[in-house]
């Protein structure tokens, strides 16, 4: 219970930070989500491997150095935190968020956008938290944490910069309650999961074992 609460309140704090940032419009915002995706890895990551994302816990079973039990369950908790993020965000701002692919964004660039950051960030969590050659480092939740902050910056525009099933469904979800669409909901569990998959093979290469 310890390793899914702790899920639960990291992916809380970083679904925040991008609710106030997407409601705010602050140019800070990329280094406010990635800071807090940072401090939260450090958080919890030595509770629950501080995932806060679907995509990374899939990657990190895939990897081996997750028990199966445990999937469910953390996906369960992410989602959980993620939509109770989003409705704290509309109870103090009275503004209702939900990534979205940029003005005049065709799915395409959209999908790759989430895709290839998801990768990216996939990649990272893989090598610095799980590598045996860098184990029981420090700069992990740095690394993590700057991985999502470039990519929201670079493609957010694009994308909307999610690169996070959970933070892309939980807002997604809530909005729609609140009379919002579910349309890209399907690009926001797609490409990030697919993102995730194929960071796995990638890094047993780089393994080489």
């Amino acid at each position: 219970m310890d390793r899914y609460l702790t899920e639960l309140i990291g992916t809380f704090f970083l679904v925040l930070a991008v609710g106030f940032a997407a409601v705010s419009g602050s140019s800070f915002g990329p280094l406010a989500i990635g800071s807090t995706f940072m401090v939260m890895v450090y958080m919890g990551g030595h509770v629950s491997g501080g995932h806060y994302n679907p995509a990374v816990s899939l990657g990190v079973f895939l990897r081996g150095k997750m028990d199966k039990a445990d999937v469910i369950p953390y996906m369960a908790a992410q989602l959980i935190g993620s939509m109770l993020a989003a409705i704290v965000v509309i109870a103090m701002t009275d503004t209702a968020f939900a990534p979205a692919p940029g003005p005049g964004v065709g799915i395409g660039a959209m999908f790759i956008a989430e895709l290839l950051y998801t990768f990216a960030l996939v990649l990272v969590v893989l090598n610095t938290a799980t590598h045996p050659d860098v184990e029981g480092n420090s700069f992990y939740g740095l690394a993590i944490g700057f991985t999502v902050a470039i990519g929201v910056w670079t493609v957010g525009p694009i994308s909307g910069g999610a690169f996070n099933p959970a933070v892309g469904t939980g807002p997604i979800l809530v909005s729609a309650f609140m009379g919002g669409s579910l349309a890209n909901l399907w690009l926001y569990l797609t490409a990030p999961f697919l993102g995730g998959l194929l960071a796995v093979p990638v890094f047993r290469l780089q393994l080489g074992r």
